[in-house]
């Protein structure tokens, strides 16, 4: 992951380093947990790197709850992407046991544990994959990215003060 921040931080070089922060907590896969260890690693303040952060992660959720179902539609019927787009779901929906089983506390967890292939972004593709209701999977969203918040800010600012101080 440190090397794909890296990356990105490099591709965005120039721009504000909270700009980039942002950018890098939008993203799929990288999400808040990449922003945090971004935010630290350029000596962002922890307040308004978790501000950046949280905000950066939860901003893209609502689009993917409300549109994702006709996106996918639309590009299996209207495009050369269908083989992609079933793929995609398949290994979104490859996911979908512990979420489906506890269905609000399930996705809860599911985004809120900050794991390879776990977050936000999937947790939102699971919800609207598997009809959740939007608001109950908005709010469980936002209590996962709480948790994985606070997991990462261990991480990525608490681990390292501690280290340093030792």
């Amino acid at each position: 992951m440190n090397s794909l921040i890296s990356w990105l931080t490099g591709l965005l070089a120039g721009i504000p380093k909270e700009a980039v922060v942002f950018i890098v907590s939008m993203l799929p896969i990288v999400e808040l947990r990449g922003g945090l260890i971004a935010a630290s690693a350029l000596g962002i303040p922890y307040a308004r790197a978790l501000g950046i952060c949280m905000l950066g992660n939860f901003l893209p959720i609502p689009f993917i709850l409300w549109l994702l179902i006709p996106i996918f539609r639309w590009l299996k019927e209207k495009t050369r992407l269908k083989g992609l787009v079933e793929k995609l779901e398949a290994r979104t929906l490859s996911k979908k046991d512990k979420v489906q089983k506890y269905e609000f506390w399930g996705l809860v967890l599911f985004v809120g544990i900050p794991l390879p292939g776990t977050g936000a972004w999937t947790g939102s593709m699971l919800a609207a994959l598997l009809g959740m209701d939007r608001k109950k999977a908005i709010l469980a969203i936002a209590i996962g990215l709480c948790m994985a918040a606070a997991i990462m800010s261990f991480l990525s600012y608490g681990l390292p003060w501690i280290i340093r101080n030792i």
